[in-house]
């Protein structure tokens, strides 16, 4: 991985994954299944290069920004590498948010274009005149109703030509952003290079899951979040393989029957959708066909090993749980196929470097607590406009990842917490995430997450907030019952003070769940 780090040497992402498939002559292959089409290497290629210089003609040049508020459908993927192939720097934004939000995006950015859907520009369209950079609205329609004062996708790139001569970037250059949850603020913009998906593509893609051209992903987690843009994306093509693009929501049934039609051989989701499959599978007792994946993958929250082992169970597959952030741009700590231990996130990706520290920055000892470090070369850049924070986020080499870890002694890596959600109970720290694994394993239990909240003494104790399976009554015996459970399997001091029964748990769209919205009430 080494040659990836040649400073001035030209290099393109979007020469990378699309036009050396059809060089290598896999131009006839499918590249993207899409609803009931089709799309192949040749037929992206040229649709990428219609988009790169439709952009050329309205004056769109290096570094300029394009945001994309797209759904998971091939417009993305061609928009995404177009702007890349002439320079311009793409900008995924998620799909879900307030108007509000995008005026931020867009303005914090200096974003010159938007592509949306149809459906998507509707959403913000009222705020045009509050946008301050934007000179161009490309709108992919999905109806008959046009608007004057928009372009219209399709008819803007039809007439383009299919030849683009990429631009003259090199590994280093920008090649496109990502926006942080911004949980704690506002949302970071994470300037990624030219080279970080060849990177992150070498090291976990291509060592871990071993893909390769004859492989189908279908990733579950959307292409505007770090972990679907590999997923669906720049995985599969940098393999040469294909990829599966599911325009709606992921509901549990609807990615049970996605896997049915299209036979992907990997799938990737979130822990919380796993839980959701698992529970509509023994509900509903049907057993859908996913004999086509040899693989799955979990991210985003640590995966609690009883829904390994139930998956395994009840489909024979194995789950490779990780860990990924927008800043490093996919995995880099994961389990690997036949080195699978449940409830850790696994060991160290090959490509990167991670550690353990003490309150004091020295290396942690084996089973101590600390903040994980991780270092390797698909890092981001940096986040834009915000000087201080890149002080306190990247330590040289290094990125704080803000979360709380142990390694063992044989190298696995256990995921304790956010470092904002670990609870201090009377004196002891204590790890959230182990709480929500020993609950997990009650029958009754369908979801749960543990924060700490003060008492009036000012004391902080643990609560779970617990929902339950389908056809379960709460009942004040069942807190008690809860508790117990926990303190059979864990320390007594471990065991939840508090326990409230709730319908849902808040996530974000990626499936994590805010327990920052639990601990203020909000």
């Amino acid at each position: 991985m080494d040659t990836l780090k040649g400073m001035g040497l030209p290099y393109n992402a979007a020469s990378r994954f699309i036009d050396r498939n059809v060089e290598n002559g896999l131009g006839h292959k499918v590249a993207i299944y899409f609803q009931d089409i089709s799309i192949t290497y040749d037929e992206l290629q040229q649709a990428v290069h219609r988009f790169g210089n439709a952009l050329l003609r309205l004056g769109i040049t290096m570094e300029d920004r394009v945001l994309l508020l797209c759904d998971d459908a091939p417009e993305f993927v061609e928009s995404f590498f177009g702007a890349v192939k002439v320079g311009a720097v793409p900008i995924p934004v998620n799909t879900a948010m307030a108007p509000a939000d995008y005026e931020y995006f867009l303005n914090n950015s200096r974003a010159k274009v938007i592509v949306a859907h149809q459906s998507l520009w509707y959403r913000i369209r009222d705020i045009r005149d509050r946008l301050r950079y934007v000179k161009h609205v490309i709108v992919i329609h999905e109806s008959a109703n046009h608007e004057a004062d928009v372009m219209d996708y399709r008819q803007l790139t039809n007439g383009e030509s299919t030849n683009l001569e990429g631009a003259h970037t090199t590994h280093s250059d920008s090649a496109f952003w990502l926006y942080s949850s911004g949980s704690t603020g506002n949302p970071k913009g994470i300037i990624h290079l030219q080279h970080d998906m060849e990177y992150a593509f070498n090291a976990y893609a291509r060592n871990v899951l071993q893909l390769n051209e004859s492989d189908i992903t279908f990733s579950a987690s959307k292409l505007y979040f770090a972990y679907g843009l590999g997923n669906g994306m720049y995985f599969p093509f940098g393999a040469g393989a294909s990829t599966v693009l599911l325009k709606g929501r992921p509901k549990p049934d609807v990615v049970l029957e996605t896997i049915e039609k299209y036979r992907p051989t990997v799938f990737f989701g979130v822990p919380t959708l796993y839980g959701s499959m698992i529970d509509l599978t023994e509900r509903s007792q049907r057993k859908y066909d996913l004999s086509s994946v040899r693989i799955c993958v979990s991210a985003g929250e640590a995966l609690p090993a009883q829904f390994m082992k139930k998956w395994k169970q009840l489909y024979g597959l194995d789950i490779l749980d990780g860990i990924g952030s927008s800043e490093v741009l996919h995995i880099f700590l994961s389990n690997g196929i036949g080195d699978i231990r449940p409830g850790s996130t696994g060991k160290i990706v090959p490509g990167y470097d991670a550690k353990v520290v003490n309150e004091l920055g020295m290396p942690a000892s084996a089973m101590e607590v600390g903040d994980l470090l991780v270092k390797g070369d698909s890092i981001a850049h940096g986040y834009w406009n915000l000087h201080e924070e890149n002080k306190r986020k990247f330590i040289g080499e290094w990125l704080h990842t803000g979360d709380k870890y142990y390694m063992d002694e044989d190298g696995y890596f256990w995921y304790c917490g956010r470092s904002d959600d670990m609870i201090k109970v009377n004196g002891i720290w204590v790890s959230p995430v182990e709480i929500e694994n020993a609950l997990i394993k009650h029958e009754t239990v369908f979801e749960v997450a543990v924060v700490g909240v003060k008492l009036e003494d000012d004391l902080t104790v643990s609560k779970a907030y617990v929902v339950l399976k389908e056809g379960i009554v709460a009942h004040e015996s069942l807190k008690s019952e809860l508790q117990a459970f926990v303190k059979n399997e864990l320390a007594s001091y471990k065991s939840p003070k508090l326990i409230e029964f709730v319908n849902e748990l808040p996530k974000t769209q990626s499936g994590k769940i805010q327990r920052f919205k639990l601990r203020t009430g909000s």
